[in-house]
């Protein structure tokens, strides 16, 4: 059983090298100084060594979520070098991700390698303020362009969630400022060829005004639940299947007569998902398949005070796949998949939609001892704009005791939106937004063990990309029948950086990590920083744990200014915020833990007009059986 551990193209769940006994022999068998290789699935779409990969790949773990504790997200995301964040308001407002200044929505996030964003929202990206990290067992961040491998959306990266399994029993509760309640349980039971395990999760806090003008609380409400089930048929053959669900209410401020300026209100948002994949896993000698069918569905009403709805969305996809890898001669594999999704939205004041993609690529892979390369191609056809093509290749080469140098070169595309093609706004005649990026990097040891240091320059150019055109006075041309605006392929961009990582053994228990990013992201037609993008970035944490089990740990985020807006008139003030962190085991089964999140009370906004958390001190138990 447990072949699952090794094809990381679905969840992943804790093991060990394990001593072993004989009936005939009492001898101790022990691998020193063995460590798993850190695994990675958004590199390839089914499961490699990050050593064997040229992509920038950040990968933060379960245990590492526990240690920066509590359920938001934000505090885990941005130890990624180049992720900036910008949200509105506190916990379970909507949160964009940018990696290295691409768009929000030029992101592609999965869970369990099902893809999670609406196809109903106008931009189609993923709202991080509906994932909570009570249900979450790993990220798995790749920094770069791969359309090559996971077709639309992979512009500025991929963020690959894996629900939470456990073997017996984990939980968690936890209480602190503004009236936040938050638990978590995750249990599984595992036997010769299954492993069946159930995750939850309920939020609940009071908030503060979203509006910075505002005194009236805004709170969050979310419930979620999980599970996943793995039967093996054969040694070779094994059944999967996931399912999660999650429902969330949040209060909001709006735009209220008479003045219309952004204020308190009474208006609440209700968020439904639901997401899930069932499939099998085949493993041969030299052939690896895995196939699936997946869909995801998310639905949203917005009510005023009254309770009235004034809008309402949901938007759906499915998706059939089947990705493989065949060892064809000595090192040399072969790569390849195919994928065909459905998507269709609904939205309020917006005529209904849908449309199909399909998609099949071939990856060329080379291994030798520590150098690794990969070559591959992909085409994509779509129901509405026709077809597209894209490329990749990689490279990494390990030398001395634990260096190595890598590259990448990657294409991204992104298919225009169900809304930006179909909606009372849309343009049937649009183009996908396109990339090209590239990296070049050199990296000593590994994340979180050891020394480690890491420096990777990067570039990522992008055209037609898609904006709003505003009709106002125009009659003709793209403007007919759409006197309220449209959308056009307008805008070019480009993005350029470097990335540095550093982490360090100090002292027995210490260790002192941190990361830095330049990132100089320009809209290429107007010559203007895109907003919303800070040119510097840095998080540095350090954790200690003493010989009698107390740990201890601290987080400082700096962030540079920026500009709320496309024509750069509204400037957002550079901020630090400043974490500290306890734990302290009463047993091995029993832990308490705290924190004081923004020490020093920091004022600031990654959003103009929003509020930003103030400080605020938790306080929890987690246990284990």
């Amino acid at each position: 059983m447990r072949k699952y551990l090794l094809f990381l193209s679905v969840s992943l769940f804790p093991s060990a090298v394990q001593a072993q006994n004989t009936a005939n022999d009492d001898t101790e068998i022990v691998i020193a100084d063995y460590r798993e290789p850190t695994i990675t699935v958004t590199a390839n779409g089914l499961g490699t060594a990050i050593v064997n990969t040229g992509q920038a790949v950040t990968i933060v773990d379960r245990e590492e979520i526990d240690s920066i504790q509590g359920a938001d997200p934000a505090r885990v995301l941005r130890r990624t070098p180049g992720l900036s964040l910008s949200r509105n308001g506190g916990v379970g407002g909507f949160t964009g991700v940018n990696l290295r200044g691409a768009n929000s929505e030029q992101l592609l996030v999965l869970v369990d390698g099902v893809r999670v964003a609406d196809p109903a929202a106008p931009g189609g990206g993923f709202d991080f303020g509906n994932l909570l990290l009570g249900t979450a067992s790993k990220f798995d961040i790749l920094r770069g362009s791969n359309s090559t491998i996971w077709g639309s959306d992979a512009i500025g990266g991929v963020i690959d969630i894996s629900t939470r399994g456990e073997t017996g029993f984990a939980g968690n509760v936890e209480y602190g400022s503004r009236d936040t309640l938050f638990t978590s349980v995750a249990g599984g039971v595992s036997g010769e060829g299954y492993y069946a395990g159930l995750t939850g999760s309920w939020y609940r806090t009071d908030g503060f005004s979203t509006a910075a003008s505002g005194t009236e609380r805004d709170g969050f409400e979310q419930l979620a639940l999980g599970g996943q089930l793995f039967v093996d048929v054969t040694s070779n053959l094994e059944l999967f299947a996931h399912a999660n669900w999650s429902e969330g209410d949040l209060d909001l401020d709006g735009f209220p007569a008479p003045t219309f300026a952004f204020a308190d209100t009474l208006d609440t948002q209700e968020t439904r998902r639901h997401w899930g994949d069932v499939g099998f896993a085949w493993y041969g000698n030299d052939l690896t398949l895995r196939g699936s069918y997946s869909l995801s569905d998310t639905a949203r009403d917005n009510l005023d005070a009254t309770g009235s709805t004034t809008f309402a969305s949901d938007g759906h996809s499915e998706r059939v796949s089947l990705r493989g890898e065949y060892r064809a001669i000595g090192p040399v594999t072969v790569a390849f998949g195919a994928d065909k999704e459905w998507t269709d939205y609904s939205a309020s004041f917006s005529p209904d939609g849908e449309a199909d993609i399909f998609g099949a690529y071939v990856q060329l892979g080379f291994v030798m001892g520590r150098f690794a390369a990969h070559v591959g191609s992909r085409v994509d056809d779509h129901s509405l704009f026709g077809s597209n093509a894209s490329y990749g290749a990689d490279i990494s080469y390990g030398f001395g005791s634990d260096w190595r140098v890598r590259a990448s070169l990657g294409e991204g595309f992104k298919a225009p939106t169900l809304f930006q093609l179909l909606s009372n706004f849309g343009n049937t005649a649009l183009q996908p937004e396109e990339s090209t990026s590239f990296d070049l990097g050199v990296e000593k040891g590994e994340r979180g063990r050891g020394t480690h240091l890491a420096l990777t320059a990067f570039r990522r150019d992008s055209e037609d990309l898609i904006g709003f055109v505003s009709c106002f006075g125009v009659a003709g041309g793209i403007c007919t029948n759409r006197p309220f605006g449209t959308y056009d392929n307008t805008a070019r961009a480009r993005a350029q950086g470097i990335e540095a990582e550093a982490g360090f053994a100090i002292a027995e228990g210490l260790r002192l990590s941190g990361v830095y990013s330049y990132v100089d992201a320009e809209d290429r037609t107007t010559g203007l920083q895109l907003a919303r993008r800070a040119k510097h970035l840095a998080t540095l944490f350090a954790d200690y744990e003493a010989p009698f089990g107390l740990k201890l740990g601290a987080d400082l985020r700096l962030v540079g200014a920026s500009f709320d807006n496309p024509t750069n008139t509204t400037r957002l003030d550079g901020y630090e915020v400043f974490d500290l962190r306890a734990a302290m085991p009463l047993s091995e089964a029993v832990e308490i833990y705290g924190r004081v999140e923004n020490v020093f009370d920091s004022d600031y906004q990654s959003v103009a007009g929003y509020n930003s958390p103030g400080r605020g001190a938790f306080l929890g138990v987690r246990g284990r059986m």
